[in-house]
């Protein structure tokens, strides 16, 4: 499927086979922020658009590209307890 226009939440695949979501879109300055699979954001002009002969795809199952942790990470998910490293942030503010 041929895409008619950039959708926040949407992903597309290149003609070289690199896959993006569309993360943002600036209508006062006319741009279409993108995430490609490997976290790496970037911008393209909304004129651009038309003319990077993209097709829409789902998701990709495997979306842990774009995410900077490794499978070590998730230990601890089934027993609720946060992975080693994690700091919540509001354990900061004054409770009083």
């Amino acid at each position: 499927m041929t895409a008619q226009g950039p959708v926040i939440g949407h992903w597309f695949k290149r003609s070289n086979g690199t896959l993006f979501e569309v993360v943002a879109i600036d209508e006062d300055g006319a741009t279409v922020e993108i995430q490609q699979f490997d976290g790496t954001i970037d911008e393209i002009e909304r004129d651009a658009w038309p003319k990077l002969s993209v097709i829409e795809v789902a998701a990709p199952e495997d979306w842990s590209g774009s995410v900077d942790m490794d499978p070590e990470d998730y230990v601890g998910k089934d027993d609720n307890e946060p992975p080693p490293g994690y700091h919540d942030p509001l354990a900061f503010l004054d409770n009083t």
